[in-house]
């Protein structure tokens, strides 16, 4: 079967996610992620449901919940990395924060209803970005005209920017138009690429303002600092800067005057509301655990501040009230020194898929360094092509890696596919070094060339435990 194709047109029109079944999911997310199966197909089903919950009844839409992920399995193994890519694949709205960083409400901490904040501004920031996208011909042309009026200055009489078709008895400002379309021309052939102008750029007035909030308040500090500068003028500061450079700020001002904030506005809510995904990643760090006094108390209390916001509820936000209930909530833990039954029942309720993640061992390694699209040697490769050295990996070097990563996991902590950096760049590194003054460019990576690098290392376990 031939891979799923995504482009920017398709996305977020009906047929996107009609097209995008539960096995095209999982063969995207295999172009990224090596093995993982039971996962891949938890998120797959989870995605799909989405579409199918947008295909049911008004009156039954609202009732059906999404069905939240609660993913287990040690550090190093994918668990980010799929959810990250499965949002970006749905082009959803995407937050990773550390349920480690919240405390319940009394104790100094960020609050979890941050969390709602934080996507609905990283929501706003994408639809404004596609907004512009879609202005951008006729920004690019309101620019030009502003560029050309700057290179050319207006005629008299005629409105800045203007183009207007003058009669036959107006032979010099028909004389002023042939010479702005030769300027226009010259601009499209970068004629006036090394030319300076000088434009007035826009910039709020104002001191320098400090706001000092208590630990956990940093949301009161930065809705202050906003409504305080709205109330501060704007002005106008000329800039001299080549013609490129000032077309490029010219676009952005003409793109947002183009822009609509309150559909911006409109159109965020919506989309967070409906297609946003929270990852809480360390969800095991706030399991409660008997015997354990201290700070160790607000743990549940975190898992308790938490439910409403996993099971459904408004949040207030600066740009409008935000509903949880539809939001897609992924959360994943090592689960080492606890076990998902140590969360609270209510908060284990609302996460009714559990998929348990595998370990990494040397075969996966060596599948995770050569096959994925975004493969750890291909990159490598291709950074040092920058520097003109073509690097050459034999497949038994890429096998003789995969294993010592995986015996340095073994003996000292397992970390996952984490591991193959650590150990790839302490290879390289003499070649990264001197890269730029390598008179041989060509370089071939051997098993003995693995082995004399990284030998003495992984033999040693104390240096071994420092250095990888």
């Amino acid at each position: 079967m031939e891979p799923l194709t995504l482009n920017e047109e398709s996305t977020h029109k009906p047929d996107f996610m009609a097209d995008l079944t539960p096995k095209l999911i999982v063969q995207q997310l295999d172009s990224f992620i090596v093995g993982q199966d039971k996962a891949k197909r938890a998120v797959a089903v989870a995605l799909r449901n989405r579409w199918r919950r947008q295909q049911l009844p008004e009156n039954l839409r609202d009732e059906v919940a999404p069905k939240n992920i609660l993913m287990i399995g040690p550090t190093g193994v994918g668990k980010t990395e799929i959810a990250r890519r499965l949002a970006r694949l749905a082009k959803s709205p995407f937050l990773k924060v550390e349920a480690s960083k919240y405390t319940e409400v009394g104790y100094v901490g960020r609050d979890v209803e941050s969390m709602i904040r934080d996507l609905l501004e990283l929501t706003r920031n994408m639809v404004k970005e596609e907004k512009e996208l879609e202005m951008r011909d006729q920004a690019r042309a309101s620019a030009e005209e502003r560029l050309l009026d700057l290179l050319l200055p207006p005629h008299p009489g005629q409105a800045t920017g203007e183009q207007k078709d003058f009669g036959a008895d107006s032979l010099g400002r028909q004389q002023y138009q042939k010479t702005r379309d030769k300027f226009r021309t010259l601009l499209h052939e970068g004629k006036f690429d090394d030319r300076d102008v000088e434009i007035e750029v826009s910039e709020r007035v104002g001191p320098s303002l400090e706001v000092v909030t208590p630990p956990g308040m940093e949301d009161m500090d930065n809705n202050l600092k906003d409504m305080l500068s709205n109330f501060m003028p704007r002005r106008s500061k000329k800039k001299k800067l080549k013609v490129p450079d000032a077309f490029r700020i010219l676009c952005r001002e003409e793109a947002e005057k183009l822009v609509d904030p309150e559909k911006v506005n409109e159109e965020a809510l919506e989309r967070a509301q409906q297609n946003g995904i929270i990852f809480i990643d360390e969800i095991d760090k706030i399991t409660g655990r008997e015997g354990l006094q201290g700070p160790d108390v607000s743990r549940e209390g975190v898992q308790r501040d938490l439910l409403p916001i996993v099971e459904g509820s408004s949040v207030n936000t600066k740009h409008g009230i935000v509903k949880t209930d539809h939001i897609l909530f992924i959360s994943a833990g090592a689960f080492h020194s606890s076990k998902p039954s140590d969360l609270i029942p209510e908060f284990q309720g609302r996460f009714p898929i559990r998929v348990e993640l595998e370990s990494l061992d040397e075969n996966d390694f060596f599948r995770i360094l050569t096959e994925p699209d975004n493969a750890l040697i291909r990159q490598y490769e291709e950074l040092l092509k920058t520097e003109t050295v073509e690097l050459k990996f034999q497949e038994d070097a890429i096998r003789e890696i995969a294993r010592m990563s995986a015996q340095v996991n073994e003996r000292t902590e397992n970390i996952g596919a984490r591991r193959l950096q650590t150990v790839l760049e302490k290879l390289l590194e003499d070649i990264s070094f001197n890269a730029p003054d390598l008179e041989e460019k060509s370089v071939t990576i051997d098993r003995a060339y693995v082995q004399d690098r990284l030998k003495n290392i992984i033999e040693n376990e104390d240096l071994s435990r420092y250095i990888l």
